[in-house]
């Protein structure tokens, strides 16, 4: 039988960290170019590491969003049209509060699971969680 400080830290190696702290939240801005008639957002992986969410999904939520085709290049998202930046960075920020903030404490300790064909946001933080209404 094991003793319980063995167990304890065979618990903790399980668990998922979540950072404490009361730092703002906020997703580098986008930087990118035009490049003819196509924006070329080259930050595009830097914010999928930093909101903890696959590169595909964030593509796929902008070109909804935009209205427009587009297609992920090595590290970049190149959009089949041209698009200003401020107005990338606002998806940006609604992509934030509906699939990385946590609804009732607003931390961004959150992850995406799947529990009979319904996707929620769980929150790692506070334990919350709630259904995400928008499908990619």
């Amino acid at each position: 039988m094991e003793d319980y400080e063995s167990l304890l830290n065979e618990a903790y190696k399980k668990v998922k960290v979540v950072q404490t702290g009361s730092d703002r939240f906020e997703i580098p801005p986008v930087q990118g170019m035009v490049e003819g008639k196509n924006t070329i957002i080259t930050n595009i992986s830097q914010i999928a590491g930093y909101v903890r969410r696959p590169v595909e999904h964030i593509g796929k939520f902008l070109q909804r969003e935009l209205a427009t085709s587009g297609k992920l290049e090595n590290d970049r998202l190149v959009l089949n049209t041209k698009v200003p930046s401020i107005k990338v960075n606002e998806k940006m920020q609604l992509y934030s509060k509906e699939f990385v903030l946590c609804n009732e404490c607003k931390k961004p300790d959150t992850e995406i699971v799947s529990e009979k064909g319904i996707k929620f946001k769980h929150c790692l933080a506070c334990g919350a969680k709630s259904p995400v209404k928008s499908l990619i």
